[in-house]
């Protein structure tokens, strides 16, 4: 689930895709999929570009001449992360849990080839309209298993993955068994020695679910930090915020650095300011973990 920011533009390139792309003549195509009903919606700004959306809530962007186009603020966020766990171009190993219309994966392929891709969508319906509508480059190495990201994580060999990417939503709300101690502790066992673990949340309010987050990923990984809208922070509107975990140091300075030089107000969360809050929450674990809150009635009007 994600916001758009129309503000962060970029000069459109030729089209870059292998393999041609739903164009926007053709307007935008709704479809029911196993998760609920898929809008494909034509972006008003850029010529490529489609958003897609699940029962109205935006869960992905993607430009077909620009995959390295990151439309969605938590995207850019996870982007910089992307940029920032090896050294530029090297390829990675990357564990994708949720897929929607694979804009991340798109990402890495574009950014770092050769990178080698595995991505978890329960919903197959879906993965087989992103495919026909919005088709991945030839050659790029992304495998898409129809399955519970739980469940791959689970199968996922132990040290095999340069970076897990959890961005899992039913809807707009998180699945429980994908929240907890024990989920956390599956995607440790899955990085190599230096390897990241990154989740996309969405909390508004007080953020009971994002403390409890942070406080779950604390319970498993030393290195630890959160980055979201300062707005949201406060609790002044529902919203997206981006947690990162390690074993080794992540680098603090050069993520703060790129969050600010993003169109999007952002502000990066790490020791003790995130301690602070954390605030005491508890960690989820499966016995007693809930979804994520519903996003409220408009907000994504």
């Amino acid at each position: 689930m994600g916001r758009s920011n129309r503000a962060a533009r970029s000069p459109e390139p030729a089209l870059t895709t292998g393999q041609d792309g739903r164009g926007h003549a053709q307007g935008p195509l709704t479809r029911p999929v196993g998760s609920g009903l898929a809008e494909l919606r034509p972006d008003r700004d850029r010529p490529h570009a489609w958003s897609l959306l699940i029962d109205g809530a935006p869960q992905s962007l993607v430009d077909l001449a620009d995959p390295t186009h990151l439309g969605f603020e938590y995207q850019r966020r996870l982007g910089h992360l992307i940029d920032l766990v090896a050294p530029p171009g090297r390829p990675l190993t990357v564990l994708h849990l949720g897929g929607g219309a694979l804009t991340l994966a798109r990402y890495v392929a574009a950014t770092r080839p050769r990178s080698r891709q595995q991505v978890a969508e329960i919903d197959t319906a879906l993965t087989e309209l992103v495919r026909a509508e919005l088709p991945l480059e030839r050659g790029w190495q992304i495998k898409v298993r129809g399955a519970d990201a739980r469940s791959v994580l689970e199968r996922t060999p132990e040290g095999s993955v340069d970076l897990v990417i959890t961005d899992v939503f039913s809807g707009a709300r998180t699945p429980a068994h994908c929240t907890t101690v024990e989920f956390t502790t599956l995607a440790a066992r899955a990085l190599a020695p230096g390897g990241w673990y990154t989740a996309n949340i969405a909390d508004g309010g007080a953020l009971p679910f994002a403390r409890s987050q942070v406080a779950t990923l604390g319970a498993v990984f030393p290195e630890l930090c959160l980055t979201a809208d300062p707005a949201v922070l406060r609790g002044k509107r529902f919203g997206n915020l981006v947690l990162a975990a390690a074993h080794t140091p992540l680098p603090i300075a050069d993520l703060t650095r790129r969050v600010a030089s993003d169109s999007s107000h952002g502000r990066v969360e790490h020791g003790r300011a995130l301690t602070d809050f954390t605030a005491g929450a508890t960690p989820a674990t499966d016995a007693t973990a809930a979804p994520s809150p519903s996003p409220p009635p408009g907000v994504f009007r």
